[in-house]
């Protein structure tokens, strides 16, 4: 049995901070070494309405939407044995690098999901706790498709669905006592790894039009 302890209000300042993590370099904005042009704003319409958006500017960057629970009033974590249900519509142009994962002191990452359009079949899904990962190829997984995501957070195997389907299983885990914090953003290729936006790009986006987590009852 299991019950919910969080449901994802991205317009709630409460739950999330806009615009800053410490999963980049000094809390953002900017995070190069990653390969990433992004410039995190903290701008409510490129996060708030669930919608993360990027822009292109002027100095080679893009303003780009990120959300997280670290430092927010409310300080939601997710802890072992939680589970995780995301719906997402994947974005469609080029460059685009969605991500829903966790971040807490330096690491404690584990990816729900990463995705570029120029894989347009695959999702990335990643285990960086104990490093497990997995590439995942499917024909729900499209640009401007809808999926429904699931993860469970296991103390020695961290499980993904996609679509109600179990398409991977780490059987690494994260053990018992991890916790981390949420983010959710769309970040922006440079290039190195995957292709940065084209030349006619001025905005990409996606939506996350929810996100749940479930916890086993009895537990904190």
């Amino acid at each position: 049995m299991s019950a919910v302890v969080f449901t994802a209000d991205f317009s709630s300042e409460h739950q999330w901070v806009a615009g800053r993590s410490w999963a980049y370099p000094d809390g953002g904005p900017t995070n190069p070494g990653d390969n990433k042009l992004d410039h995190l704003t903290s701008d409510p319409s490129y996060s708030r309405t669930g919608t993360f958006r990027a822009t292109r500017r002027t100095d080679g960057l893009w303003d780009a939407g990120l959300l997280t629970t670290e430092e927010s009033d409310e300080g939601f974590m997710v802890r072992t044995g939680d589970r995780l249900d995301a719906r997402v519509r994947l974005p469609t142009g080029p460059g685009a690098w969605p991500a829903i994962w966790t971040w807490r002191d330096g690491g404690n990452e584990v990816d729900v999901f990463e995705y570029h359009p120029d894989n347009p079949d695959l999702l990335e899904l990643s285990n960086h706790v104990r490093e497990g990962h997995s590439y995942v190829r499917d024909e729900a997984v499209r640009p401007g498709g809808v999926v429904d995501l699931s993860v469970t957070f296991g103390r020695r195997s961290v499980a993904w669905s996609l679509n109600g389907e179990r398409v991977f299983a780490d059987g690494r885990g994260v053990g018992s006592s991890w916790h981390a914090y949420l983010i959710v953003n769309l970040s922006v290729c440079a290039g190195r790894y995957h292709p940065p936006p084209d030349d006619l790009t001025d905005e990409l986006s996606y939506e996350v039009q929810s996100l749940v987590v479930h916890r086993p009852t009895g537990r904190g």
